[in-house]
């Protein structure tokens, strides 16, 4: 543990160290802009400053000294000990809750495109034999799916979770759960800051002479937006986060394994799983998914969340840390001009017109009687006795049962 005469004349030595590395070079060494990172880093590697704080070894941390108490005593107030800082706090990170996080966007994206809907769906139609399946890898699998679906979590779960990480869906968040209201904010900050970063990096090779020039980017912006994103998604991801998407992700791919399966796949005609999702949800949901785009947003979003597990963000090097960030670059554009054509363009139904069949009226024991113009003429019980017709129809009037008036005969009552 460095004394405070010590910790002073070290940053005094610093300033020297680099005045004397700065007189040695040459005007072209100067002109290279990575000679100040190449110096700095030098400096500090000699001097120790880049190992980062120290902390006490002694119980007192040194108050001892400082009061003067006991023979060894220092006499001047340069030769008490004194700590140079603690941890930082960004440098206590979980990286497993963070992936656990990407991940779980991931499913969250899946969710909204319906593939565990149309797994339901499946399952009503198969249970109530509308699908013309019996013992193929459809059938099978569409069985299995059901029971083991008592074993994990169910939807209500899965929506309270994405409520208390992403702040997404409208439920009841639980008793004792908060929602996270600012994740979509960080969220899509952080991936603006990264794609403005990429654009002015660009734009500077582009229009300077020297290409190897620093660019316009500034890395403490992005920094700052993704440890604010890194930081709220670590204080959300508590509690069962984790092993429900490892759960979900093990549904996720046996729901695909049963939606490849070919004699389900040929109920519908459909060439792949995600047509069978895009023609089950138009047919029986009325709504055309966009799945193509939210695919690739849950993709994209999971990269660059998976990206902040890593001390990537830390790096203090310039060109280090253009290069890890050069892997997020392409996925932060692909998000935002996904999330863009999301909310700008209509997705586009499947290629042919599917027949939803009418829901037939309950009869109650009834049968209706339909004429050659398809309107109800009578409505007769299981009997074949007369009963009341339905309300708009008029009760048939028989001519053989009554006789035909004169005209300008009284009507008789």
């Amino acid at each position: 543990m460095a004394t405070s005469g010590d910790n002073d004349r070290l940053y005094d030595l610093r300033s020297r160290y680099v005045d004397e590395f700065l007189g040695r070079l040459s005007p072209a060494d100067l002109a290279d802009p990575a000679t100040p990172a190449i110096i700095n880093s030098v400096v500090d590697q000699d001097l120790g400053l880049a190992d980062g704080p120290t902390p006490s070894d002694r119980p007192d941390a040194g108050l001892s000294d400082l009061l003067g108490l006991g023979q060894s005593a220092p006499a001047r107030l340069a030769e008490v000990d004194v700590s140079t800082g603690v941890v930082d706090y960004d440098d206590e990170l979980t990286s497993d809750r963070i992936l656990s996080t990407a991940n779980l966007y991931y499913l969250y994206m899946n969710e909204r495109i319906g593939v565990f809907q149309v797994i339901s769906k499946l399952q009503e139609l198969f249970r109530a034999g509308t699908l013309r399946i019996s013992d193929g890898p459809g059938a099978l699998g569409l069985y299995r799916f059901d029971k083991h679906a008592r074993l994990r979590y169910c939807w209500l779960d899965r929506m309270r979770a994405y409520l208390r990480v992403f702040g997404y869906t409208k439920i009841d968040p639980g008793p004792n759960a908060r929602t996270n209201l600012a994740f979509h904010g960080l969220f899509t900050h952080f991936i603006a800051e990264v794609a403005k970063f990429w654009r002015d990096k660009r734009v500077s090779e582009v229009i300077r002479t020297n290409a190897t020039d620093p660019t316009f980017g500034s890395i403490a912006i992005v920094r700052r937006a993704g440890l604010d994103l890194r930081n709220n998604v670590k204080n959300s991801s508590y509690g069962y986060i984790n092993v429900l998407r490892v759960e979900t992700q093990q549904a996720l791919d046996e729901a695909f394994t049963v939606l490849e399966a070919a004699d389900l796949r040929a109920q519908f005609g459909a060439e792949s799983a995600w047509d069978l999702i895009e023609l089950v949800m138009w047919q029986y949901f009325g709504r055309a998914v966009n799945a193509s785009t939210m695919n690739r947003m849950a993709t994209a979003g999971r990269d660059v969340l998976a990206w902040l597990a890593e001390p990537y963000i830390l790096d203090p090097a310039r060109y280090d840390f253009e290069t890890k960030l050069y892997s997020i670059a392409e996925s932060a554009e692909e998000w935002l001009s996904s999330e863009h054509g999301l909310r700008m363009t209509r997705p586009t139904p499947p290629p042919r017109n599917t027949y939803v069949p009418p829901v037939p009226a309950p009869t109650s024991g009834r049968q209706t009687v339909r004429g050659a113009a398809g309107r109800a003429v009578a409505a007769f019980d299981t009997a074949g006795r007369a009963a009341v017709p339905p309300r708009g129809v008029r009760r048939p009037v028989h001519t053989s049962a009554r006789p035909a008036r004169r005209p300008n005969a009284p009507a008789t009552r």
